[in-house]
């Protein structure tokens, strides 16, 4: 368990910051639309969505854990790293794909 959590959450700290960045680049590139979504209810709405991000982080644990008490562990271990850059791509799309379909439709342009 020791393992798990050396390994992960130091890559915890990239992973945030590399979504607040894709989050970032989206508004300074379409910035004009987006002056109207900056409310409060949306930066509730960001903060709701960056602590889902990250209860969706922690299901590496899930993967991790069991294989590092099966036989597989040193051979896991060496490529875990795949598992961090999978679920980061994924996160990095489910970020633009919800951007692009959620957010950036409803938000009307400046007048």
């Amino acid at each position: 368990m020791d393992d798990a959590l050396r390994y992960w959450e130091p890559r915890r700290i990239v992973y945030n910051l590399v979504l607040a960045g894709v989050v970032l680049g989206w508004v300074l590139a379409t910035w004009p639309h987006f002056r109207g979504a900056l409310n409060r209810q949306a930066l509730m709405l960001l903060f709701v969505l960056a602590v889902l991000a990250n209860l969706c982080y922690c299901a590496a644990y899930v993967v991790d854990i069991p294989l590092q008490y099966s036989s597989f562990r040193v051979r896991w271990r060496r490529w875990r790293w795949g598992l961090w850059l999978a679920g980061m791509l994924f996160a990095m799309i489910l970020a633009s794909y919800w951007i692009m379909d959620e957010v950036y439709p409803g938000v009307s342009p400046p007048s």
